[in-house]
């Protein structure tokens, strides 16, 4: 039998009809994906995928407490259903007490749009965008240089159900295009990416123009020492450098005084100033352009998350709110242990900051100073601090009295987020960017360019 023979909600409902644990959570997931990828002005390949992942989640009551056992795996079939729901048993049979215990959520009408059939993309959604990159690709070949990059569409449905009657649904739809300029000797090269959710909202004409601008900047060549420079952080470098702050911000980790939000002595930093400047990072399951599952959707546990809390209702959270610390990632475990509020993580990232000006007026306002293009290769070096390191990638540039004068070497840098946050002097107006670290793990962020004062380079990289 196909997999793909038995409706998603099918699967949920009879694996919960085949469940003899105390308590069962099943997440039922369809996805299914488009993509473009070309190499030297042309396109080289194109493909569309299906699949469907099943994950159970069996809850077991004893005597010492309650424990957990959660099986995960692709392409089930109505007929294997019973395998796998028995397995997650056994699993839970196995296994002690689970720390993070939590009575399974209930109530709740069910989504009206849990028996619908799945959302789907085909290579439909490039209908635009191709014939666009083709131009593109004219562009590019006019102009002496040579374009690379690749574009990938995907929309997951998430069927949840569990057996104290929750049945909740959200579709996702996530979209990234990342295309690099190089010129013929491949001595110069820049990048761009975006985030999107349909493709709809995609100029790759304005892309590649704007790269073949930062390839001529790159014309003459100016080698800098390491040391630490004014350096202006472009939006997809900062929401890098705030996404591995917000997965370090959990609750828990900053009351056993293991991170850089723990207060030294004991308790958390909660309540104190991180930034002179009126930065607020929260997140929002209903930010415009940036929406995500309005529930707890999680397949398992650890400190910033919690599978006891599938179906936990999310909400706009600010984490920093003007400058102060507000909130850490908190699951009910956690917020039972801590007396913190719930705070569960949420699948999307947004910085404001009041500024207006654009990355191309901060230059302009810039007497000398730094400009990235993006950030590489990000590594914890200390999560005390959380000092991380990494290299700068695909055009760093010198900007003097205004204007950018040349491409100078890539470095690698030492910096802690939280540290970058309390020196940034300004920030500009906030855009939807794409993390590029992290865009095969977190895409729905929007963020400002930062200017900081003194950005440590710690070395000379002799990356492009």
């Amino acid at each position: 039998m196909s997999p793909r023979s038995t409706k998603p909600h099918e699967i949920v409902e009879r694996a919960l009809e085949l469940s003899r644990a105390d308590g069962c959570v099943v997440i039922a997931e369809e996805n299914s994906s488009a993509n473009l990828r070309w190499a030297g002005n042309a396109l080289t390949t194109n493909g569309v995928t299906r699949g469907r992942t099943v994950t159970v989640v069996a809850t077991v009551d004893g005597g010492k407490g309650t424990a957990s056992g959660v099986v995960s795996r692709s392409a089930v079939t109505a007929d294997e259903l019973e395998p796998l729901v028995r397995a997650a048993e056994a699993a839970a049979r196995d296994a002690g007490p689970a720390e993070d215990a939590q009575p399974l959520v209930s109530g709740g009408a069910p989504d009206p749009a849990f028996t619908d059939a799945p959302a789907e993309t085909s290579s439909d959604v490039f209908a635009a965008f191709a014939p666009a990159l083709g131009e593109s690709f004219r562009q590019a070949r006019a102009g002496g240089r040579e374009l690379y990059g690749f574009a990938y569409h995907e929309i997951a449905s998430s069927y949840l159900g569990t057996s104290t009657g929750l049945r909740l649904r959200h579709d996702q739809p996530t979209g990234t295009l990342e295309l690099n300029a190089k010129s013929p000797d491949r001595t110069r090269s820049a990048w761009a990416g975006l985030a999107t959710r349909d493709f709809a909202d995609v100029d790759p004409l304005a892309m590649d123009a704007d790269l073949g601008r930062r390839l001529g900047w790159a014309e003459r060549r100016i080698d800098l020492p390491a040391g630490r420079y004014e350096t202006l952080l472009p939006p997809t470098a900062v929401a890098d450098l705030l996404v591995c702050q917000y997965w370090a911000s959990t609750a828990r980790d900053a009351v056993e005084g293991r991170t850089v939000f723990s207060q030294p002595g004991g308790g958390t930093r909660l309540g104190e100033r991180l930034s002179s400047l009126p930065l607020t990072l929260s997140s929002d399951p209903h930010a415009p352009g940036l929406e995500c599952a309005p529930f707890v959707l999680t397949h398992s546990s650890g400190d910033d998350a919690s599978v006891f809390d599938n179906g936990v209702p999310l909400q706009a959270t600010d984490w920093i709110r003007d400058g102060v610390l507000e909130r850490l990632v908190t699951t009910r475990h956690t917020a039972g242990l801590t007396g913190l509020p719930v705070a569960p993580g949420i699948d999307n990232l947004l910085m404001e900051a009041g500024g207006t000006r654009s990355l191309d007026e901060m230059v302009a306002a810039t007497e000398r100073g730094l400009l990235l293009t993006s950030l590489w290769y990000i590594r914890e070096v200390d999560p005390a601090t959380l000092l991380l390191t990494g290299l700068t990638r695909d055009g760093v540039y010198l900007v003097e009295n205004g204007e950018v004068v040349g491409e100078v070497n890539n470095f690698r840098f030492n910096e802690s987020p939280v540290d970058v946050l309390s020196r940034a002097v300004e920030a500009g107006r906030t855009e939807r960017t794409l993390p590029r670290e992290w865009s095969d793990y977190f895409t729905r962020a929007a963020t400002p360019a930062l200017r900081v004062p003194d950005f440590n380079m710690s070395s000379v990289s002799p990356g492009v």
